[in-house]
């Protein structure tokens, strides 16, 4: 089933900590079709302005409810946090390919799943980690500082083992996710590469460190781009990247592509 364009119904949008945000929205028409990785495009306001509509990464569904975490950063984003309950949003989704899952393609029925979250790159993880909790994923999580950190006690929640990387060595593993990652694989793994499937969302650097690093150690990897976008359909060309097989558009061809496929 493709994308539509729809009135949803916004359940609640409440402040998180800091300037990030809940949104949960009244969509069956989203919740029915969506899997991990897809995102929808979200106009913000009911007025002209701003013109481009926002991409939001689905964070989780519950019956007909589809759920969003994101930071109020920009005009557009900050927009969308004074929204209240009860009015409603023109939302286009479900936009995009969305992760391969463990267990529902056959290449990767025996992968042991690791997810790699940098900064807002827990969105859309969460819900993977949903999809494939049986899988008994482990997840990393990298900040910059304590305080930055998000989600974790959402993955514990989910039975997931967590791992946290900070900067400044204020909690966890001091240094880069990325770090904790070729950490992981020497002492936690060694021997074991080809078992493990990793699954990435984070900041462009951090994405190439991690397609490297499977790479070297011959696992697959997902990796989902976190890029800008204006039409969220393909039609205007602006968030175009290079993979080995040609330009490919991040908002329908991916957001999500193979480590292997990119040439950063």
């Amino acid at each position: 089933m493709g994308p539509k364009q729809i009135k949803a119904k916004i359940i609640s949008n409440k402040i998180f900590r800091d300037n990030y945000w809940h949104l949960e929205l009244e969509s069956k028409a989203i919740a029915g079709c969506a899997v991990p990785g897809q995102f929808v495009n979200i106009k913000v306001s009911d007025g002209i302005e701003p013109l481009l509509r926002r991409p939001l990464s689905i964070h989780g569904i519950e019956g007909s409810r589809v759920r969003f975490f994101y930071e109020a950063l920009g005009p557009g984003t900050r927009l969308l946090s004074g929204r209240n309950p009860g009015e409603f949003l023109d939302v286009i989704g479900p936009l995009g390919n969305g992760f391969v899952v463990p267990g529902k393609a056959k290449a990767a029925r025996l992968k042991v799943p690791v997810l790699v979250a940098g900064g807002m790159g827990v969105a859309p993880l969460i819900f993977l980690a949903k999809e494939i909790r049986s899988s008994k994923p482990l997840v990393l999580i990298g900040a910059r500082t304590k305080s930055k950190i998000l989600c974790a006690q959402e993955f514990k929640a989910l039975g997931c083992a967590v791992k946290i990387a900070t900067d400044d060595g204020s909690s966890g593993f001091k240094g880069r996710v990325t770090e904790l990652l070729g950490q992981v694989l020497r002492q936690d793994a060694p021997g074991c590469a080809r078992r493990l499937a990793i699954y990435a969302c984070g900041p462009r650097p951090m994405l190439k460190a991690v397609a490297g690093i499977a790479c070297e150690n011959d696992i697959d990897s997902r990796l989902s781009l976190e890029e800008h976008m204006a039409c969220g359909i393909g039609a205007c060309l602006g968030c175009v990247i290079a993979t080995k097989s040609g330009y490919k558009k991040v908002c329908k061809d991916g957001p999500v592509f193979s480590g292997k496929e990119l040439t950063w």
